[in-house]
């Protein structure tokens, strides 16, 4: 039993069950016990890896569509160039590489990192040494100005609540205590506001998620944009609209029961892109694949030019690559780019076809 199980066990025990947001956000932030405060979860020796870790191909498309798009928008003298959950600062890093021959652009960034881990705010530091960056612990707290921002696999770890429904009202999925351990229950069933429009496209025994968390986020994010100017880049897997259960739990790169063992498992769910774009009516949004995306931005160019200098293992190694980022049965399809951007700006690269 984890030292977390044993804090939920008392909480449930003395509270009765909890929403399963309630239980993703001790899980991974819990101040001492959680996921995220306890480890570097990336690479080989962690549980998962990121489109940043596969290849620097992916950072460098990225910096070069923020670098057009800040052009596009007439290249503002001061903005902010930020990331939210920056894992190893890996991607930033490649960002800035990749536009350090864009003239002023560097000069006119202020670079912010808004991430809630200790343990990964140190690598950042150590990634972008020389670039001075600036940690933030949310995303209202950007600066009130131009904002360039991108977001890698950050919605999709943020916690979610489950609802079934039951007529025309929805029954919330609640982790209640087993006898050892945890388990799914139900509540009651209930109107939910925020669903309503989902009585059109689902039946009784329909499971739904909802993250009201993304929708503050993106809010915030997408006010900034539609005030100041900017664009926003958000890569992550999941689908137009949520359907179904996708809440998931991953230990050294498989999977793993989310309820077995809290704290020591990295828990994410499909992001529904629907609702991020319908909560920022004051920007515009765009969809498309990230194959589609990457391919649009040169990709396959990018790969074949990296390639020549190659051989061996390292050269099938990153041909690999290139195809994990962008093929459909890979990365291609189940991730998803959402870009925000000023009604009255074009859209950045990549999301103008």
């Amino acid at each position: 039993m984890t030292p977390l199980l044993r804090i939920l066990r008392t909480r449930i025990a003395a509270e009765g069950p909890i929403p399963v947001a309630d239980f993703m956000a001790e899980s991974l932030l819990h101040p001492v016990h959680g996921y995220y405060a306890t480890r570097d979860p990336l690479g080989a020796k962690g549980d998962f890896t990121t489109a940043p870790e596969i290849s620097q191909m992916f950072g460098e498309l990225i910096g070069l569509c923020l670098a057009q798009s800040w052009l596009d928008q007439g290249a503002p003298a001061s903005f902010t160039l930020a990331e939210l959950g920056p894992g190893r600062g890996t991607m930033m890093a490649d960002i800035l590489r990749a536009t350090a021959r864009v003239p002023g652009f560097h000069d006119a960034a202020g670079i912010y990192l808004v991430e809630a881990s200790a343990p990964l705010r140190a690598r950042q530091a150590e990634a972008l040494a020389g670039h001075a960056p600036a940690w933030l612990d949310h995303a209202a707290d950007l600066p009130d100005a131009p904002l360039w921002l991108v977001a890698n696999e950050f919605f999709d770890a943020l916690p979610i609540r489950q609802y079934v429904r039951n007529g025309a009202a929805w029954c919330e999925r609640r982790v209640g205590l087993s006898d050892d351990g945890l388990q799914f229950g139900l509540a009651p069933p209930a109107p939910v506001s925020a669903l309503t429009h989902r009585l059109d496209d689902t039946k009784d025994g329909d499971l739904v998620e909802h993250c009201p968390a993304a929708a503050t986020i993106i809010q915030t994010i997408g006010q900034r944009i539609a005030d100041h100017g900017g664009a926003a880049l958000i890569a992550d897997y999941g689908d137009w609209r949520s359907l179904g259960d996708t809440l998931q739990a991953l230990q050294a790169h498989s999977p793993v029961d989310p309820l077995a063992a809290p704290g020591e498992a990295d828990l994410t769910a499909h992001v529904d892109f629907e609702a991020l774009a319908r909560a920022t009516p004051s920007a515009h949004a765009r969809l498309t694949t990230q194959g589609v995306f990457l391919e649009r931005l040169g990709i396959t160019a990018r790969a074949q030019q990296l390639a020549e200098a190659l051989s061996g293992t390292v050269r099938e190694s990153h041909i690999a690559a290139h195809r994990r980022l962008t093929h459909p049965s890979e990365m291609g399809t189940l991730f998803k780019l959402l870009g925000l951007f000023p009604q009255t700006a074009p859209p950045p690269p990549g999301l103008d076809a």
